[in-house]
């Protein structure tokens, strides 16, 4: 049985990613959860949400754009999610990566925060670098930055539980906001995700995802160039140009695939490459839920997903050089046959919707016991 009277609160639905897939579970634990986020577009609604989410007057302002861009609206956020009419409910439970903690000041409910970072730009200048136009745009991000984390320093002591996709995450936590987190990973669809006995793994590895900067796509594309092996490259994003430009003869690129394109990829690959540091990462865990061995970066949220000679294996390294150099060691010794499909299937199960429901429903019901 679950909880009463619960609302849920979330940056944006403007894409559909990671952070809407949580909203999406949650939702489905609490049916009857009123769902409030700033700005919203069908295209970016998980089509799993059991109610349409109530957006603010900003919403009308994103619309009168022709929603090509939220980032104009951003300096806002933050006193919308102030101002929110949650409602009278016994707890909040609120999705965070910006500026949502924010909400906390709109209710006297019970908070609870899931984190899926607080704002990594905010903290770390190096990843503000290149996302803006100018000095102008520079000095304007700058400014946000500063604001995104007064605010979030605001909020930090309100909130009555605060919960981490990763124990990485849990780190950030409590480093930039002087907060301990109960650590709750993110949902994967294992469902959507299986193996198949009848299909043979082919000479090839595997990049998937958004083709964006954090992720590095860059360095696996590298590793591959030196190893010269077959490397697939699912996915765009505003790095596909730089990437493809870099690539060799070797490297494949397929765009924007289906799900039932990435199953099957992921089915027949050797292996999956996670050359990035990801908050959490739920494509590795997708490919493991398929079978499917990993090669990651040994940081970030990798180290809760992979299970070095069980799962994967990590690769070491700090600069660019070096983890491509990790990489190219890792791609040619790769020996898949000492992996165990079944043993890796079954690690991935650990990370299951269903599982994180539980999970998120014992973190509600202590809060509101307490």
């Amino acid at each position: 049985m679950t909880s009463p009277r619960v609302a849920l609160v979330h940056e944006r639905f403007t894409e559909v990613a990671g952070s809407e897939h949580v909203v999406e579970q949650l939702s489905a634990q609490w049916p009857d959860a009123r769902v409030h986020v700033p700005i919203a577009r069908p295209k970016g609604v998980p089509s799993g949400l059991r109610r349409t989410p109530e957006t603010t007057w900003l919403n009308q302002l994103y619309r009168l754009g022709g929603e090509r861009s939220y980032a104009p609206l951003m300096p806002l956020m933050p006193n919308v999610f102030r101002r929110m009419d949650i409602g009278d409910v016994a707890a909040v439970i609120i999705s965070h990566h910006a500026f949502a903690t924010q909400a906390v000041f709109a209710t006297s409910a019970a908070t609870i925060a899931y984190v899926h970072s607080p704002a990594r730009w905010a903290w770390d200048a190096s990843l503000r670098q290149g996302e803006a136009g100018g000095r102008a745009g520079a000095a304007a991000l700058r400014m946000l930055a500063s604001t995104a984390r007064r605010d979030e320093l605001a909020a930090a002591p309100l909130l009555n539980q605060v919960v981490a996709n990763s124990t990485t995450v849990a780190q950030r936590i409590r480093q930039w906001w002087g907060r301990d987190a109960v650590v709750v990973h993110p949902p994967v669809d294992t469902d959507a995700f299986t193996p198949d006995p009848g299909t043979c793994r082919e000479d090839f590895f595997l990049v998937a995802g958004r083709l964006v900067p954090y992720k590095r796509p860059d360095l696996a594309i590298l590793a591959a160039n030196a190893a010269g092996v077959p490397l697939v490259v699912t996915g765009d994003g505003r790095s596909l140009e730089y990437c493809r430009s870099i690539a060799g003869p070797t490297v494949v690129f397929l765009g924007h695939v289906s799900h039932a394109q990435l199953l099957n990829l992921l089915r027949r690959t050797r292996a999956l490459l996670m050359p990035g540091v990801e908050d959490f990462g739920i494509v590795p865990v997708e490919a493991m839920a398929c079978g499917t061995p990993v090669i990651a970066l040994g940081r970030g949220g990798a180290l809760d997903s992979v299970v070095p000679h069980v799962t994967g294996q990590f690769v070491s390294g700090v600069l660019d050089e070096e983890i491509v150099a990790g990489f190219v060691s890792a791609i040619r010794a790769f020996d898949g046959s000492i992996y165990d499909a079944a043993a890796i299937r079954q690690h991935a199960e650990l990370f299951s919707r269903s599982i994180f429901r539980r999970r998120m429903q014992a973190v509600v019901d202590g809060v509101l016991a307490s």
